[in-house]
């Protein structure tokens, strides 16, 4: 089953088509504002970080990871704003049906990108506080954590659900 039969299978009973892509546009657009307004703060964080005295003698480690999690983070806004931007292309074309799978995969994208932010600023605060080894490992716990409750337990949760919808059709 792809990705568009499963967003096509999930709709309430006393929902048209129409009623069903307003709705899962809506759903995505609560879970975008959510996502973006932490990213771009994350974002504008790390543009001030450039412009302080101590950024300037640290070494290249730390400025390579700056330079990864900025791009990291300014992607993690782009992919976050596209769906508002592709909304704005196509408004009143009747193209909703295409608009939400292409704005959740957009979202999903923006969301690998904001893990790869988190674990970077993470990784820039450790590492001045800590040695950099135990920095590195803490961030691959960071990571592992991320992964597993961001990743891993809803495809868990997806994949033991008896028909993949949840016990009421919504989830």
């Amino acid at each position: 089953m792809t990705e568009q039969d499963r967003a096509a299978n999930y709709s309430r009973d006393d929902e048209d088509k129409g009623e069903q892509l307003d709705r899962h546009w809506n759903e995505l657009l609560q879970e975008l504002r959510l996502a973006q307004t932490g990213t771009q703060i994350l974002f504008a964080f790390l543009l001030s970080i450039a412009f302080q005295e101590r950024f300037q003698t640290a070494d290249t480690f730390t400025h390579d990871v700056y330079a990864g999690t900025l791009v990291a983070a300014a992607l993690a806004v782009a992919l976050f704003l596209a769906p508002v931007s592709f909304h704005r292309i196509v408004f009143q074309q009747k193209l909703r049906d295409r608009l939400v799978p292409i704005a959740h995969h957009l979202a999903g994208g923006g969301l690998v990108f904001l893990i790869a932010a988190m674990c970077g600023g993470v990784l820039l605060a450790l590492d001045v506080v800590l040695s950099r080894t135990v920095a590195i490992v803490i961030v691959a716990l960071v990571l592992a954590w991320f992964l597993a409750f961001w990743y891993v337990l809803p495809a868990y949760v997806r994949r033991t659900s008896k028909n993949g919808t949840g016990t009421n059709g919504t989830v």
